[in-house]
């Protein structure tokens, strides 16, 4: 393990409109190929939900009018001593037009119930239906590079304005 440890701040957001959500089409060389939500990394020293407002007008064109925040998927690579802690929110009003040419790829939007029918990383289809259930939700992921394995696993859902958990996620 190294020790010097780093951290990566980014954000997610799951921009919602009646039964359909905004999803954009990475291609291989982004990373994370497949149907994912916008988001990106948090500039310094702006806040974290500024960081994911900023975001979707980047990716989308969108601006965020109502955010709400869902969430913590953190991922710890214990090899590196790297700490990637994803901050998600759910985009539930905006205004504005879709860009014509996104810069991280296509847009589309895609009612909930035809998910299954899209490539997406099974990361993220697993934690799609957290964005929409009540109060929020953490996620811990260590992983052993070396190996390529997954050390610990930590999913834990939480009840808004309770201050208590409620339960295992899956």
């Amino acid at each position: 393990m190294s020790s010097e440890l780093k951290y990566k701040i980014l954000t997610m957001s799951m921009i919602h409109d009646g039964n359909r959500i905004l999803l954009l089409y990475r291609q291989d060389e982004k990373g994370f190929p497949g149907y994912i939500a916008p988001g990106g990394k948090v500039d310094f020293p702006e806040s974290i939900v500024d960081g994911a407002i900023r975001e979707v007008k980047e990716e989308t064109g969108l601006t965020v009018k109502e955010i709400i925040y869902k969430g913590l998927d953190e991922f710890c690579v214990i090899d590196t001593g790297l700490r990637f802690m994803v901050f998600n929110y759910l985009v539930t009003s905006f205004s504005g037009d879709l860009l014509d040419d996104p810069p991280e790829g296509e847009l589309l939007w895609v009612d909930k119930d035809k998910l299954d029918d899209l490539p997406m990383q099974d990361w993220f289809r697993e934690r799609i239906p957290l964005f929409f259930e009540p109060g929020t939700f953490e996620l811990s992921t260590m992983w052993d590079e070396g190996n390529k394995r997954e050390l610990n696993k930590t999913q834990k859902r939480y009840l808004e304005g309770q201050g208590r958990e409620v339960g295992s996620i899956r």
